[in-house]
């Protein structure tokens, strides 16, 4: 079985904002494409055409309706939708890593990342079995283990400009609701922002001690009614001048 680092040098990962997530699906389909063009073996699809599509995603975003709880101001608050990205976590006691039989999962020192080496994989399932977020999947076409990589081959990518030099989630993202950093360093933007917003782990009963982070969303600002048209309805002005003030004037004599 493979051992866990005692501790790494940094803590890379992911900070995401349920708040501003509007559930586009960019960071899914900018992961699948740089994913299956760069680093290790392509994502593959099987039947993406035909009547039963499937495929390998190391990012999925999912979609929930949920009702926040009544409060005396709010008794009846309005249900909301939140949209939910979820991908490896990259937990400091990854079971993951520890299940592995071959060695083929194992996590950095130098940064926290937790990775597949694929030519050691033989594809046996027992990371998928010990991960409680779901985050590994089997690629059925070259029988290995796949899962997200934080963009290693990006982020350290000095042939890249220096703001490419991120997750490409993390760049694609239109709403800003992705970012990126070292969760280790409390100076961090991404650990100032986990602090300000008050960032969550996902599933903390299961003792995994995830890197990544999820910030809740806020509640909700109450709107007062009004007439979206009102406006656009009320007269430009009281008495017109110039040609406008002839031609109003011309018009009742009609």
């Amino acid at each position: 079985m493979t051992q866990l680092p005692a501790s790494t040098a940094k803590k890379l990962g992911l900070v995401i904002d349920l708040d501003t997530c509007v559930g586009c699906h960019a960071c899914v389909i900018s992961c699948k494409g740089w994913n299956t063009e760069n680093y290790g073996a392509p994502l593959s699809d099987q039947e993406p055409y035909g009547a039963d599509p499937s495929g390998t995603f190391l990012n999925r975003v999912h979609s929930y309706e949920v009702q926040p709880l009544a409060t005396s101001s709010k008794p009846h608050p309005a249900a909301q939708t939140i949209h939910f990205p979820k991908s490896c976590l990259h937990c400091e006691d990854a079971p993951c890593v520890t299940v592995c039989p071959t060695g083929a999962s194992y996590k950095r020192v130098e940064d926290g990342i937790v990775l597949v080496n694929e030519k050691d994989c033989i594809g046996c399932g027992l990371c998928a079995w010990a991960c409680p977020y779901g985050a590994r999947e089997m690629d059925e076409h070259e029988g290995v283990m796949k899962k997200c990589t934080l963009c290693v081959d990006r982020i350290y990518n000095e042939n890249l400009p220096e703001i490419d030099r991120t997750p490409s989630c993390v760049r694609t993202c239109p709403a800003g609701a992705r970012h990126f950093g070292d969760l280790g360093d409390p100076d961090s933007a991404v650990s100032q922002l986990v602090a300000e917003r008050g960032g969550i782990d996902l599933m903390p009963e299961q003792g995994t001690k995830p890197v990544n982070q999820y910030l809740p969303p806020r509640p909700k600002d109450d709107l007062p009614e009004f007439d979206v048209l009102a406006p656009y309805l009320e007269p430009v002005a009281e008495n017109p001048g110039g040609f406008i003030g002839w031609l109003d004037k011309a018009l009742e004599r009609i």
